[in-house]
Parts: structure tokens; sequence; C-alpha cells
């Protein structure tokens, strides 16, 4: 099974949105595996948005992750970086459909509610970059088998 990370966004504790967006991706079956609260750095921001550091929404980015601490989560299921990825919606709340994360609580591109891994290598860098081994958590679902058939897991 695949882990994956979600950063849920200043914007969301702000907004009282941690609970909702958890309850998301429980409901649709992904496990929580790690979870902890920590505030962003210059020099962490630095490197997980270095593909960005041209861009001249760079620092307003930067400076918008820290505005409060953010909740990382480490989730896992079978194809968990595209379930969470779509669950997510289109980067631009505007743009994003209705019954995704984005879609229902954000109106921005940037105020986005969180930010998701987008394929299976940039889960693996991201989730070494906030978490170290101790914190992520391999334990059984006691529902795995109502969640998957038996040949999938």
């Amino acid at each position: 099974m695949e882990k994956t990370l979600v950063i849920i966004k200043p914007g969301s504790l702000q907004r009282g949105l941690v609970g909702e967006v958890l309850h998301r991706f429980e409901q649709k079956g992904l496990q929580l595996c790690g979870i902890k609260m920590m505030q962003l750095t210059d020099e962490i921001l630095n490197e997980h948005y270095a593909h960005l550091a041209e861009k001249s929404f760079f620092k307003r980015i930067k400076d918008s992750m820290m505005v409060t601490p953010v909740i990382v989560c480490c989730l896992k299921g079978i194809d968990a970086v595209k379930i969470v990825h779509e669950l997510a919606g289109k980067t631009n709340g505007r743009e994003a459909s209705v019954g995704t994360i984005r879609g229902d609580f954000s109106m921005s591109v940037q105020e986005n509610i969180i930010h998701t891994s987008d394929t299976v290598e940039n889960a693996k860098t991201e989730l070494a970059r906030f978490f170290i081994d101790s914190e992520i958590f391999d334990y059984k679902l006691s529902i795995l088998s109502f969640l998957y058939a038996n040949d999938e897991i």
C-alpha cells in the first residue's frame, strides 16, 4: 500500500477545518499513519517549494505557510497518492469540483486548504522531509476487509 503526505495549511486551522479535512480522508477509507503539528520554517519551505523558487508568488506562498503551525499527515491505502490528490481537487479552489475538499472549502489558488503529494516519488521525498521513521506507524486496520476485496490487499 502507498503512503502519501498531506499538509493541512494555516487557513484550515484558522477556519476550524482540520477535523473536517481529516474526516474526508478517513471516510474514504484511508488509514492515518502519522500526524503532527509543526511550525514550518523558511528553510523547510525553500526545500519543499524549490520548484517554485523563480515564480513571482514564491515569497507569498512561504509567508502564508508560516502564519500558524500546520498539521502534517501520513495517509496510507491502495493508490493513496492518486486518491488523496483527487479528493483534494484542483489547486485553484474556484476551479475545483464541488465534493472535493478545495471545491467545498476554498476560493483561492493559494489559500487552498491543503497540500497533497502529486506522485509516488514526491510522496516518498515529502514524507521523509516532514517525518522521521519513528513518527510513521504501521498497524493493522481492523476494517481493512470491509474497505478492499481479498485479492486487493
